[in-house]
């Protein structure tokens, strides 16, 4: 047991939203857990005598959930972006063989620790950034080998880093270049077969698809969604990016915990959502690499009473960003939410977004997972750009 003092908290717990803060607070941790919050003149008796730690005033949040990535691929896409500042388009430079594909190839070429070499120096600058949960995707590979090996490499990050890995099936990304004239083919044998067998090596803790023009229709994911669940697993959808198919209503329609991206998400997909409690995840490295203008639909999101999470979206063509900080000041500047909405984004709703009721929030009960600051207000951590204040990390009780 320990004694956490002299800090303020933003607990980023109770309904009614905001930060939750308690100045002058203590939290009691032990085995692993949130014991006791609260101001520490309420200290209860039975906690007196517990080990303390001074924290000087500093401030203290859930630790960050990044409920979106890829970090796990091979090679870059440079060229890529000097592409589309030449004027090429996303769907253009992906129909001329580059986009997902250009990384599959690379991919499928790396060994497992090559994979794991590289995807730690991006796990290793969310960390150092309060980072303590994270989800990765596979998606680069489209077979079953590379796609399975990726999330091994994923499970393996979570083993030797101190960070809580989620993995995620998304091997219907894209059509391989092998089956272009057999879509069925490719589900059928790839997507669902090689889900069955991941699944069966205990690499998998959800699926997820894109659903696009370029990418594949939502009948085509309903299908891999029931699919999912007669394994038990629980699905995502990348969703209304580039234009708006419907989606996002049909992966809420079959429980899903997320959809993500949104940016043309209609009142019908909205409606869907609030309806089955599906977050909607948003990206804005993704929206600000592409140089993106249709906005997604924050206001309605509200109104509407869909929870909203945020994240890196790290990945080699969209979103080359490893940086969580970052994403709450994008997620304030580019879609105009507030800043406690933004901290919300990345600790409660995005442990929501996971599946995870046991992060994301500080109270009895919780994983003591926390993130101190060097700032006085929680509002800062959103403020500045290019600025980490983090003074250290707690991930399931112990600092590291």
């Amino acid at each position: 047991m320990n004694v956490l003092n002299n800090l303020s908290v933003a607990t980023m717990d109770g309904d009614s939203g905001g930060y939750g803060i308690i100045e002058d607070a203590a939290i009691v941790l032990a085995d692993g857990r949130i014991t006791w919050v609260g101001a520490a003149d309420s200290l209860p008796v039975q906690f007196s005598d517990a080990p303390r730690r001074d924290l000087g005033g500093r401030l203290v949040t859930p630790g960050l959930v990044d409920c979106h990535t890829h970090v796990v691929f091979g090679g870059d896409r440079a060229r890529e972006f000097e592409m589309r500042l030449e004027g090429a388009s996303y769907e253009e430079v992906a129909r001329a063989g580059g986009g997902i594909l250009s990384s599959v190839r690379a991919t499928r070429q790396a060994d497992e620790s090559a994979l794991l070499e590289t995807a730690l120096r991006r796990v290793d600058h969310l960390i150092a950034e309060g980072v303590t949960t994270i989800e990765i995707k596979s998606g680069y590979g489209l077979d079953v080998e590379t796609e399975a090996k990726m999330l091994r490499v994923a499970r393996r990050i979570g083993e030797i880093r101190p960070v809580h890995v989620v993995t995620t099936w998304l091997a219907a990304h894209a059509l391989p270049p092998e089956y272009k004239d057999d879509r069925a083919g490719y589900i059928r044998d790839v997507v669902m077969a090689g889900m069955e067998r991941a699944h069966a090596e205990g690499l998998i803790d959800a699926v997820d698809g894109f659903c696009e023009g370029i990418a594949f229709t939502p009948d085509e994911m309903a299908q891999v969604f029931d699919h999912a669940a007669s394994l038990g697993l629980p699905v995502k959808l990348h969703a209304e990016q580039l234009s708006d198919l419907g989606g996002a209503a049909m992966a809420a329609r079959r429980g899903a915990i997320s959809a993500d991206h949104l940016e043309y998400l209609g009142a019908d997909g909205i409606a869907a959502m609030a309806a089955a409690g599906t977050v909607a995840v948003l990206l804005p490295g993704a929206f600000y690499t592409l140089r993106e203008t249709q906005l997604p639909p924050v206001q309605a999101l509200r109104d509407a009473g869909v929870a909203i999470a945020l994240a890196t979206d790290a990945n080699p063509g969209t979103s080359p960003l490893t940086s969580i900080l970052l994403v709450m000041n994008m997620g304030a500047t580019l879609f105009r939410l507030t800043p406690s909405e933004c901290l919300t984004g990345v600790t409660r709703n995005a442990a929501r977004a996971l599946g995870l009721a046991d992060r994301g929030r500080i109270a009895p009960g919780q994983r003591a997972d926390l993130a101190i600051w060097d700032v006085a207000h929680p509002a800062e951590l959103t403020y500045r750009i290019g600025f980490n204040p983090l003074h250290a990390r707690v991930f399931g009780g112990e600092f590291v």
